[in-house]
């Protein structure tokens, strides 16, 4: 059994008391046998160095229900989602959770100790809840304290998906000691001002919604039924089709910690030092992430795909542990599905695949090389590893939907090398073409109503239901998309939605890597925003006689920043302005007969708050303006979108 130091003891006894009237966990030493091989002590209370209590639960290798001797190596999951609640997204190839007893077990029978911890203020543990910034220092804490334990070899793996991905780069930028590998699993910010939390100078409005599911299971109002009950009630949709909100008016009002962390991220609009801290900004830390061996993992139509090729790049840079980068055609967490939204990608998209083993056991593997010094199959993974999307038949499988297609691709890098950056600018006819538009082409304008947004279908999304959902979908509104409205058209018939487009291909062109825009603009409004979206337009079918929009990434840009993230400034009216808009990265085929197209828009609701037009403050402004937004498309101001495109490799 565990020892704590006498103070420790007393403060757990003390917060055991005053956790009992929510459900506190068993006492210190409560044991349970799973299995008579694998033993837990649950409810372990350790002591970070505020003196907050973190609840702990510890599985160790066992033989006649009783722990084997022998300093271990510890692979740990800190989680914000419930120690002890069976994790959403860790799942067998054919889909069934598996219960934290059965993964932790997974290890244990293998030689670990594992863990799992409740993050400060979740679960069993003391404390506030402040979303993301305390994991870096109660990791670090947390890891110390592993090390100094008689039963520790001093050598620590994280794992975990999401927001438990998050805790462990977090841990990892601050230096934890003993951390050696880290598998970053849909997560792990890179820079949540540009990807997470905000994007473009935009806010990105998942953070509500996570808020909102979250807040139903916090302790704060486990205490409180009344406002449990009235969070229940609360209509998520016609919320937000109230918005702009007030402080203290908002779906999240009844969990005011949560509303209180969600505006300071909402009203932070300049990237200083509020951005730059710990827990948000691995960019600031590469030289202490890399001290650790790391795997980053997302997907096409996940949030934190940019996440993962930034990090992936820093680390690398640094030389000092391996760096690895995977990348599906998954929305957030579905690394063993075959499709997101409604196109499939085939029977080969999934992780196992990828890497031709089951995903336990490729982690297994990881781990046991980076910890253990195992020789084994993990020293023959490639540094990259990517599924280009497109090459399907275009037509609809049983389920109903596209049958895109895809394959994987190993790569010695990111951005692929031998990569063309090509330019396709827009005309004023509405072509997407490598040749300039001609000199005295005008300037497309229309009006952007904040009172009547793009609603968002599909894309990097997650955590946004009811409201939205991640994946590929045709671009066209149907009931399915909240904020569409009869007569449920294609975004294209919008008037205030600019459509660019290649004529169909002669040939297949491959398009692999980050995604930029530089457009020429002005406006009335003293602020507003611009969106791009690249899609790839299959021809009309006998499934989809109009063809089908598919949406493979989508940027946004909020003008006061088109400068400076740093030094926002308001435009002067009429006056027009170069700014680049960044999309997430992404990796598609385009089949010959298809099209390549670029949107241009001013929003993209509810993925994204609409932006006033006012100019007011981030996340304070309740009144709204129209605005004329134009784009130039003249060959002094060529409007365009560079494309990564990999020119085909010759046969070996």
């Amino acid at each position: 059994m565990i020892e704590l130091d006498r103070l420790s003891r007393r403060r757990f006894v003390q917060g055991m008391a005053t956790l009992g009237a929510v459900g506190a966990a068993p006492a210190l030493g409560a044991t349970e046998t799973p299995a008579s091989d694998m033993l837990v002590d649950k409810g372990i209370m350790v002591a970070m160095r505020d003196g907050v209590h973190l609840a702990t639960d510890i599985y160790w290798p066992a033989s006649g229900g009783k722990r084997l001797d022998g300093r271990l190596p510890v692979i740990m999951n800190r989680t914000p989602y419930g120690r002890e609640k069976t994790a959403a997204r860790e799942m067998t190839a054919d889909g069934r959770r598996r219960t934290r007893a059965e993964v932790a077990g997974y290890y244990v029978r293998r030689g670990y100790a594992f863990i799992y911890q409740d993050t400060r203020g979740r679960g069993g543990s003391e404390g506030q809840f402040v979303k993301y910034l305390d994991d870096g220092h109660d990791g670090f804490d947390m890891c110390q304290w592993i090390v100094a334990q008689p039963w520790s070899d001093g050598r620590i793996g994280m794992l975990g998906t999401s927001y438990d991905a998050h805790t462990q780069a977090a841990a990892a930028c601050a230096g934890a000691p003993g951390l050696k590998a880290v598998f970053l699993d849909f997560g792990g910010f890179s820079n949540a001002y540009q990807s997470g939390i905000r994007q473009g100078g935009a806010f990105e409005l998942k953070q509500v919604t996570w808020a909102y599911n979250l807040g139903l299971d916090s302790p704060e109002l486990a205490r409180d039924p009344v406002r449990l009950a009235a969070l229940k009630a609360v209509d998520l949709k016609a919320w937000f089709a109230s918005m702009p909100w007030k402080r203290g008016h908002t779906p999240i009002s009844l969990i005011p910690d949560y509303e209180d962390y969600v505006f300071e991220q909402w009203q932070h609009g300049s990237f200083d030092g509020y951005w730059k801290r710990l827990g948000i900004y691995a960019a600031g830390f590469y030289p202490q992430l890399a001290r650790s061996a790391t795997v980053h993992l997302s997907g096409w139509y996940d949030p934190y795909s940019r996440t993962a090729t930034d990090n992936f790049t820093g680390t690398r840079q640094q030389a000092l542990q391996p760096a690895r980068l995977i990348l599906g055609p998954w929305t957030h967490g579905a690394r063993s599905t075959t499709f997101a939204g409604d196109v499939d990608f085939g029977p080969e998209a999934t992780f196992e695949h990828a890497t031709g083993q089951d995903y336990f056991a490729y982690r297994l593997a990881y781990f046991d090389r980076h910890l253990r010094g195992l020789e084994n199959s993990d020293r023959e993974q490639p540094p990259v590893r990517i599924f280009v999307m497109g090459g399907g038949s275009g037509r609809r499988n049983a389920e109903g939907r596209l049958e895109h297609g895809g394959r994987w691709r190993s790569e010695a890098d990111w951005p692929i090398p031998r990569t063309r950056w090509t330019r396709f600018y827009c005309h004023a006819s509405g072509a997407l073409a490598e040749s300039l538009p001609e000199a005295d082409s005008e300037a497309l304008s229309y009006d952007f109503d904040p009172r009547d947004p793009v609603p968002t279908i599909g894309g990097a999304v997650t955590s946004g239901e009811p409201l939205m959902r991640g994946g590929a979908f045709d671009q066209r509104e149907t009931i399915a998309v909240y904020g569409a409205k009869p007569p449920l058209l294609p975004l294209a018939a919008r008037p205030d939605v600019l459509v660019f487009e290649t004529p169909p291909l002669a040939r297949d062109i491959e398009v692999t890597g980050p995604i930029e825009a530089l457009l020429w603009i002005s406006s009335n409004c003293p602020d507003t925003d611009f969106t791009i979206k690249l899609i790839d337009v299959h021809p009309p079918s006998p499934d989809d006689p109009e063809g089908f929009a598919m949406n493979l990434t989508a940027g946004i840009l909020r003008c006061r920043y088109r400068d400076s993230w740093e030094q926002p400034s308001l435009m002067e009216p009429g006056k027009v302005y170069p700014v680049k808009v960044s999309a997430l990265p992404t990796s598609n085929l385009f089949k010959a007969g298809h099209r390549i197209r670029l949107d241009i828009s001013s929003s993209n609701f509810p993925h994204f708050d609409v932006n006033p037009n006012t100019g007011a403050p981030e996340g304070r402004g309740l009144s709204t303006r129209v605005a004329t937004n134009t784009v130039f498309v003249d060959s002094s101001r060529p409007s365009h979108v560079v494309l990564p495109i990999i020119p085909e490799q010759e046969p070996q």
